[in-house]
Formats: structure tokens, sequence, C-alpha cells
């Protein structure tokens, strides 16, 4: 079983930059695809990045493409989510997941996952 905690969301005008991390514990995240998720009020949850245990392989949605950086680093059992050019539209609950399956992108591909931190980008 691995257990995931996110941190550095906050708040953060628009156009700004922001890091999450998450640390993982249990086993390590070179066995898993890891992804972050986020969830807006009234939302359902919906991927916004994954990266495989090949680290080559990244997905990332539409709308964080460009802007958006997804990376591991295995030795330090800690995936992070590097978020530039951030809009009102992307304040959400962000969550980190960790998936057995190299290339999923839907949330029920997920086995495992963090409890989220916020993220509320101001105009």
């Amino acid at each position: 079983q691995v257990q995931l905690v996110e941190s550095g969301g906050g708040l953060v005008s628009a156009g700004g930059s922001l890091r999450l991390s998450c640390a993982a514990s249990g086993r390590t995240i070179s066995l898993y695809a890891m992804g972050w998720f986020r969830q807006a009020p009234g939302m359902e949850r919906e991927i916004v990045a994954r990266i495989s245990q090949n680290p080559g392989s990244t997905y990332y949605a539409d709308s964080v493409k460009g802007r958006f950086t997804i990376s591991r680093d295995n030795a330090k059992n800690t995936v992070y989510l590097q978020m530039n050019s951030l809009k009102p539209e992307d304040t959400a609950v962000y969550y980190c997941a960790a998936s057995v399956n190299s290339y999923s992108v839907y949330t029920s591909q997920f086995d495992h996952w963090g409890q989220g931190t916020q993220v509320t980008v101001s105009s």
C-alpha cells in the first residue's frame, strides 16, 4: 500500500506559478504511474497530468498543455506538478494518485489517492 500526501497549494494571482509536491510512503513510486487530478466545486474530478513509470511518457489535459509540467523523482519518492501561467479556472482541489497501469488517465484506473491540496487563483 502506498500513502500519498500533497503539499504546495495556496492562493496565487492569475499569471502566477505554484509547484505542488506529492510525497509517497509505504512503497516506492517507481512501481506506479503517477497522476495529478483536480476537482472544482460542483464538478467531477478530472485528470490534469500523468507520468508513467517510464519517465518519458506523459499525458496532459488540453486545458493545461504548455502551462503545467509533471515530473517524478523516484529517489525522493516524490512527484511534482509545476503550474505556470495560472488562470482562475485552475482553482480546484488538486489530488495526487497512483496506478499500476502505465497509461491510466481515468479516476477509476487509479488505486491510491492523497487527501488533496487547495489551489486558488485570483483574477
